[in-house]
C-alpha cells in the first residue's frame, strides 16, 4: 500500500450496507470493516475508502456506472461484489431481462479488464453471497454457477488468492 492510495468498493446491497445513511459515505458492513481497518493500522499513508455499492444492482448496472464510478476514481484497490441480484430475479421475477452465467462472464471479464488496463488497479474479486439458509435452495443452486464465473476469471488473470470466506481474490 502506498500514499494517498484509494480503495474502492463495487456491489449491490451486500457493499453498500448503509452508506446512503452515513455521513461518512461508507456505510456499516464490511466496507466499514475495512476503513477502520485500514485508518487505525495505516493512518500515514491516508488510504482514502470510496463505497459505490448500490443495493438491487446487477452486473449490468455495475457496467453502466463503471467508467464514472471505478475508472474514472482511478483507483489503487477496487473490490467487486456482485452476482446475488442476477440470481434472485430468475426466482422472483423471471419475465424481467435476466443475466445468466455466460453474458455475466463476458461483462464481468470486460469490466476486470478495463480496470486493469486503464487503472493499474489491483482487484479483490469476491463470490457472490448466498440467497437463503438452505444450502440446497433453488437460488443457492443457480448461485453457484456464479460463483464459479468469479473463480474461473480469478483464475484466468493469475490472482494472488486469500483462503478467507468470500473474498476470492486480488488480481
Amino acid at each position: 500500500m502506498e500514499l494517498n492510495d484509494t480503495f474502492v468498493f463495487i456491489g449491490d446491497s451486500i457493499t453498500e450496507s448503509g452508506r446512503f445513511e452515513d455521513p461518512e459515505g461508507i456505510g456499516n458492513g464490511y466496507v466499514r470493516l475495512i476503513n477502520d481497518y485500514l485508518s487505525n493500522n495505516y493512518p500515514a499513508l491516508l488510504p482514502q475508502v470510496i463505497n459505490k455499492g448500490i443495493g438491487g444492482n446487477h452486473i449490468t448496472d455495475l457496467a453502466l456506472r463503471w467508467q464514472k464510478d471505478v475508472l474514472d476514481l482511478n483507483p489503487a484497490y477496487v473490490s467487486i461484489s456482485i452476482g446475488i441480484n442476477d440470481v434472485w430475479r430468475q426466482i422472483d421475477h423471471p419475465w424481467k431481462r435476466l443475466v445468466l452465467p455466460d453474458e455475466f462472464e463476458r461483462i464481468y471479464n470486460e469490466l476486470i479488464l478495463q480496470a486493469k488496463s486503464q487503472t493499474g488497479a489491483r482487484l479483490v474479486l469476491m463470490e457472490p453471497t448466498i440467497l437463503q439458509e438452505n444450502p440446497e435452495s433453488e437460488g443457492n443452486r443457480k448461485l453457484q454457477d456464479y460463483a464459479d464465473v468469479v473463480r474461473r476469471l480469478a483464475g484466468k488473470w493469475k490472482p494472488y488468492t486469500f483462503q478467507h470466506t468470500r473474498c476470492l481474490s486480488v488480481i
